[in-house]
């Protein structure tokens, strides 16, 4: 019997089961999928804790992205088979060894790139792509300033912006993570537990400041974030670690220089198939290239997904950390 993680009600990393699931049979329009690296990224505590609501109720299986082998093909699907290596990132369902999946949600992994390497950066590394090229389109002589350096998306999105010739500043909590970011193309990296970030942006730009300023941690870097802008600067929210942003005035952005600011989300930029299929190109690109590595700090066993999250929500992880079903 396949095996998988279950929530069946929100709390803390023990509300994570591993029980027996039978994946079933694709209907139309649908594969199964036998996962073979499953990515661990912050929605999915979002999704456990109840800070986002489950999608379809209790019982839930989480998870955001994975890679595997296709099984089963069902009807309708000429594009793949079985035996194809497949990734993909979506809301929920890839905490489980096999799975049903729509097939309009994957895309086939190109010879040079791991499953292990898939299965890590399909949803950081898309968030990466989005970020820089579409959300604000960074380009060379741009400053940027991203929180949490050392995450998952940091990692992949500092190595890019580097490579596209912006200069890359971060923030992060102790030295090892400031120096793995820099080992990740970050510039200069600030200790926010040890200096102001925001006197620390003045000191680097020479009080000239950032044009983007990308923040996933929220309530603890808002709105300090704002200060770190040039006038008519994008104020980028994309994830809340640190718990959501508390409600403010529009009119804070005027008063911190005519400031755009905005909310956006993986899954909205890639609803369309050829916008999914653009962004996966273009991150398998930039890795096939080598400008971006992935590079897999941890590993757990998929039915200790309780500890994964523990040690991810108490800051013990680095980068990117998969589930090995």
């Amino acid at each position: 019997m396949s095996k998988a993680i279950r929530i069946h009600a929100h709390g803390g990393p023990e509300v994570l089961t591993y029980e027996d699931a039978d994946p079933g049979h694709p209907g139309s329009g649908q594969i199964l999928v036998r996962h073979t690296a499953i990515g661990l990224n912050f929605i999915d505590v979002y999704h456990r804790s109840g800070l986002y609501p489950p999608p379809g109720g209790f019982p839930l299986i989480p998870g955001s992205e994975a890679a595997g082998v296709v099984r089963e093909v069902g009807e309708g699907v000429d594009w793949l088979k079985p035996g194809d290596r497949i990734a993909y990132s979506t809301n929920v369902g890839a905490y489980a060894e096999q799975r049903v999946i729509a097939a309009g949600l994957v895309v086939k992994i190109p010879d040079g790139i791991s499953d292990e390497q898939a299965a890590a950066m399909m949803l950081k590394g898309m968030t990466a792509e989005y970020l820089l090229r579409r959300t604000f389109k960074v380009k060379a002589g741009d400053t940027i300033l991203f929180h949490a350096a050392a995450g998952g998306v940091g990692l992949i999105l500092g190595q890019w912006a580097n490579h596209l010739g912006a200069t890359v500043i971060g923030t992060a909590s102790s030295t090892d993570k400031i120096e793995l970011a820099k080992a990740h193309g970050f510039d200069h990296v600030i200790n926010y537990r040890e200096q102001d970030f925001v006197a620390g942006v003045a000191a680097i730009t020479g009080g000239k400041k950032c044009d983007v300023v990308y923040d996933s941690v929220g309530n603890d870097t808002f709105p300090a974030s704002l200060d770190c802008l040039k006038p008519l600067g994008m104020f980028v929210s994309f994830g809340q670690s640190s718990g959501p942003i508390p409600p403010f005035s529009m009119s804070l952005l005027a008063q911190k220089g005519s400031l755009f600011a905005t909310r956006p989300t993986l899954f909205v930029y890639n609803a369309k198939r050829e916008d999914l299929d653009a962004s996966a190109a273009a991150l398998f690109d930039v890795v096939l290239s080598g400008a971006v590595k992935i590079q897999i700090n941890q590993r757990y066993a998929l039915k200790d997904a309780g500890k994964a999250h523990a040690d991810l929500e108490g800051r013990r992880t680095t980068g990117t950390t998969i589930l090995i079903p």
